[in-house]
């Protein structure tokens, strides 16, 4: 859907009201956002607050990729899924949460994880993508595809008390594997479910990848590329770090050897 041809009714306008008013996203900025489309990957602790804050926003599609189903342990902090959903797949508890929310807005829904195999085809379709997986292979997986495929993103990761995030846009900034390189060895770095996650926290982190989301597709303010948001709940400090760009990046560098996505084996964190 092009913005041009985005047009509001009556309860879309009363609804989307408060964003409207403001100068910096306006009618224009609003239209943008319905014509918009954002892949949130993972419907856990991160994509839960951003897909409803997302839909809540007026995103026009939302899709939602997620294999795993609905556990006791996940409601301390994924707010997408409730008691009566436990057992059920999460990508369709969170579909259903979303459309409750907003039923004005596309919902998608992906049961299944993305692999080397799927994942190209399944961002394809939108204009961003919130990686909010709990695993470095997905991440690894993520950051590879949309940059092999020019598709902007927000990564984010959270463990205790501590969070962070960062957004690859395109000839703007150091991706995930500039910073990171590689994925760490199995059993190099605790689970969630070894060290423990506060579950606010989640609802922190999840809620700024919203706000790269809206920011991407109205133009509005400054995103966090180049730069890697570091937040500890303790001590309630923000701060933001410098990425310098990585010429040598095998994958979006001057000479890139990964030229395709690949799969890793590495156990799930479980935001």
């Amino acid at each position: 859907m092009t913005e041009a041809k985005v047009t509001f009714t009556p309860g879309e306008l009363e609804r989307y009201s408060r964003n409207i008013i403001l100068k910096e996203i306006g009618a224009g900025g609003q239209k943008r956002l319905k014509a918009g489309s954002v892949l949130v990957v993972g419907a856990g602790g991160l994509g839960s607050p951003a897909a409803l804050y997302l839909a809540a926003a007026g995103v026009g599609v939302l899709g939602v990729a997620d294999g795993d189903a609905v556990d006791l342990s996940n409601l301390q902090r994924q707010i997408a899924h409730s008691a009566a959903d436990v057992g059920r797949p999460k990508a369709l508890s969170a579909k259903e949460a979303i459309s409750a929310l907003n039923p004005e807005i596309e919902v998608r829904a992906f049961e299944g994880r993305l692999t080397a195999a799927n994942v190209m085809e399944a961002i394809a379709g939108y204009d961003f993508v919130l990686d909010g997986t709990d695993n470095f292979a997905a991440k690894f997986l993520i950051n590879d595809a949309c940059v092999i495929a020019s598709k902007p993103f927000s990564h984010a990761g959270i463990i205790r008390w501590r969070g962070q995030l960062m957004t690859w846009v395109p000839g703007k900034g150091p991706c995930y594997r500039c910073v990171f390189k590689a994925p760490p060895p199995p059993s190099a770095v605790p689970t969630c479910r070894e060290a423990g996650v506060v579950g606010a926290l989640a609802g922190v982190i999840g809620c700024l990848q919203a706000m790269e989301a809206i920011k991407f597709l109205t133009g509005a303010g400054e995103l966090l590329t180049g730069r890697l948001l570091t937040y500890d709940a303790l001590a309630n400090d923000f701060r933001k770090v410098s990425l310098p760009p990585r010429p040598s990046c095998p994958v979006c560098g001057e000479e890139p050897a990964i030229l395709a996505p690949s799969d890793y084996e590495i156990p799930a964190c479980e935001l």
